[in-house]
């Protein structure tokens, strides 16, 4: 059962913690600054909403996999959508988590590279990456973990001038984010000043918002958790699905990697709309799995022959 606490008090309780957020997250000097935030009991929830005013989710003709939740007087409306995981009312926990470490990214995780433009055609190998207002992305992006599976990449978008967050939402038009060099889904991490806005996209990645987050009909391997500052430092948001696929992340216990639900690697059945993996990259001709590979047995069944 999840412990219930008043808005006023999960206020106070993040004054409190978060000054030592600083001392956890604040990377040493010399090390690599892409660390991946703990998201504690916020982990399991495919869509986590803040309140009072817009802490909502709307679930419309979608499939949601992981647990959902909005801050009670929240709500969640669902039409025609197939969700596997709990609901919860009163996310309050998870919701104060989130915040923790949605402040912790924008004020502890310093901007090592600035992007521009759309990211299409573009391969970026981990590290901290910022845009100092809004971003609009589109195209293939691919993230290369050069081999190791604890790779982590940290999106900063509205980062400001002194990376500690202005302004900027993150909108994406037929905009993919491939996982290759064994890259997983769940060690990237976009921290958003404002809304998040998916379109037709396929997005890989835990998506921690300032607004609103809206997916329109795209696949998300990842979390969508809104929020963060909203409106006068009122914590405030919305998740809209429509047309979607969502796939939660959960916390492995080990590490900085965070396993999927999704169904990963080769050999081991068809994969469906959640392929997070690094078998087919969006071809299914390159892949086993979807060409009825038997469990544990990795072998090419056909394909490209390979």
């Amino acid at each position: 059962m999840i412990r219930k606490i008043s808005l006023t008090r999960l206020t106070t309780r993040l004054l409190f913690l978060v000054p030592f957020a600083a001392i956890l997250y604040n990377p040493s000097p010399g090390l690599a600054t892409a660390f991946a935030p703990d998201l504690g009991s916020a982990s399991s929830f495919a869509a986590l909403a803040g309140g009072p005013a817009d802490g909502a989710v709307t679930c419309t003709n979608s499939t949601v996999t992981g647990d959902v939740g909005v801050v009670s007087p929240g709500t969640f409306t669902d039409t025609d959508c197939t969700i596997t995981g709990t609901v919860d009312t009163d996310a309050t926990e998870a919701y104060a988590d989130f915040l923790l470490a949605y402040y912790a990214l924008q004020y502890n995780t310093p901007c090592e590279t600035l992007l521009s433009g759309t990211l299409a055609n573009v391969t970026l190998t981990p590290g901290v990456y910022c845009f100092t207002a809004a971003a609009t992305l589109t195209g293939v992006l691919k993230l290369n973990a050069q081999g190791d599976p604890n790779a982590v990449w940290i999106f900063k978008i509205g980062a400001g001038t002194d990376g500690n967050g202005a302004t900027g939402a993150l909108t994406t038009t037929s905009f993919t984010v491939d996982m290759i060099g064994g890259g997983q889904p769940c060690n990237v991490y976009w921290w958003v000043a404002q809304a998040a806005t998916l379109n037709t996209s396929i997005f890989q990645g835990i998506i921690l918002a300032g607004a609103d987050i809206t997916l329109n009909y795209s696949t998300l391997n990842g979390d969508a958790l809104a929020g963060g500052a909203g409106t006068n430092e009122e914590p405030t948001g919305a998740v809209t699905f429509t047309g979607s696929t969502v796939t939660a992340c959960q916390a492995t216990g080990g590490g900085n990697v965070r396993g999927s639900k999704c169904n990963q690697g080769v050999g081991n059945g068809p994969e469906d709309d959640c392929d997070p993996g690094n078998s087919n990259q969006g071809d299914p001709s390159r892949s086993n799995d979807e060409l009825g590979g038997t469990p544990g047995n990795p072998g090419r069944k056909g394909g490209n022959g390979k």
